[in-house]
């Protein structure tokens, strides 16, 4: 039968877009259903920020009277971007393994991103490059992080299929040893360096440490693959929605003379206490969910966000912020007996940040595809 192309317009579609993945993943044991909550919030546009400066359509595939697939388009004007052949993206693509229900569900994207100028389509971005980024190519055989995709195996040969080709890999690394190689822990070791301060998040200032990360990551990344900058407001949603799962003891600044230089998050995986709560809260799950974080032992973890100053990435102390950051919260992380913490996404080419997790017997567990394909011709200078 043919494929119908639903856009999604009312909150009942929105509700099958999100269930579209559930459905389909539900047999396998790796698959973490989100929360259904906070995945209505993420696709709001009148609650997530990136909405403030994004267009954003999603649509349902429907085959034989069910849902059979999703995908959103979406133009980030934030974002790098070339005048001369703009890139639109392309994200939150979960499918049967049909070929028919993949092309039309890319044929309506990239038909939509054309529409609008772009003339090459990138992704998968759920939404943007600051969250779930990539399609998972390799490590299917465990469990995603918090805020990381767990994908079916078909769904990238589906892609490819579809004339995408890979334009970068992103990393998850996985440390259980937590112990840097002899010459960084000598160096550890040592007395910290002059006008180097290492201190724990100010939660009495929590709003002010909030944009002082912010300001610190768009600086630290702007030069980075597909960059864009992350709005205070983003910021401050995230920082909202995850304070409930916030442990001050794992969030750390780097000052360097005065003026705070670095700094890294570490998060607990909430995913550890809600795989069984099949993305539903109530009646009981909140309960079970609260009773879990603070009464079990915190076995895996996350660093989402960690970031040096340009101005600090050649300087001495700059170098070896990372580094002490790593120290500082594999320190209070192991009194909660952490027995895992992934570090993620890692571009594949960012060498001194891999360098710095493979000195600390880290290693890769996933990985994440970005894929692009060119959708319009390049427009011509002369015309």
């Amino acid at each position: 039968m043919s494929v119908e192309i639903i856009p999604v317009e009312t909150k009942a579609q929105l509700e099958r877009f999100i269930r579209v993945p559930m459905r389909l993943s539900a047999k396998d044991p790796n698959w973490v259903a989100p929360l259904m909550f906070e995945r209505r919030e993420a696709l709001s546009k009148s609650i997530n920020p990136f909405f403030q400066h994004a267009d954003v359509q999603f649509w349902l595939a429907r085959k034989d009277g069910r849902d059979a697939g999703r995908i959103s388009a979406q133009i980030d004007h934030l974002a790098k971007s070339d005048p001369a052949a703009p890139v639109g993206f392309f994200g939150m693509i979960a499918a049967e393994d049909d070929e028919a229900v993949f092309k039309a569900l890319f044929d309506t994207a990239e038909g939509w991103l054309r529409a609008r100028g772009c003339v090459y389509a990138q992704g998968p971005f759920n939404l943007s490059v600051n969250e779930e980024v990539g399609l998972l190519v390799d490590g299917f055989d465990s469990p995603p992080m918090l805020m990381m995709g767990h994908d079916q195996p078909s769904t990238g040969r589906r892609v490819e299929e579809r004339g995408y080709a890979k334009i970068k890999d992103v990393y998850a690394y996985i440390s259980e040893q937590f112990a840097f190689n002899s010459r960084v822990e000598t160096r550890l070791n040592r007395p910290l360096p002059p006008g180097f301060v290492l201190r724990k998040v100010r939660m009495k200032q929590f709003d002010q440490e909030v944009a002082t990360m912010v300001e610190i990551m768009n600086d630290a990344w702007s030069e980075n693959w597909g960059a864009a900058p992350v709005t205070e407001a983003e910021t401050k949603h995230l920082a909202n929605s995850l304070k409930m799962i916030l442990i001050p003891d794992w969030i750390w600044f780097v000052e360097i003379d005065g003026k705070e230089a670095a700094f890294i998050v570490l998060l607990p995986n909430l995913n550890d206490a809600i795989r069984d709560l099949n993305g539903k809260l109530l009646p009981f799950g909140w309960a079970k969910m609260l009773w879990r974080l603070k009464f079990r032992p915190i076995r895996t973890a996350r660093v989402p966000l960690m970031g040096v100053r340009k101005a600090y990435q050649k300087d001495r102390r700059g170098i070896l912020a990372p580094f002490f950051l790593i120290d500082a919260i594999r320190a209070e992380s192991l009194k909660r007996g952490l027995l895992a913490a992934e570090y993620s996404w890692i571009l594949e080419d960012n060498r001194p940040m891999r360098h710095i997790l493979e000195g600390l017997s880290a290693r890769i567990y996933k990985t994440y595809r970005i894929y692009q394909k060119q959708i319009a011709p390049t427009p011509d200078p002369a015309t």
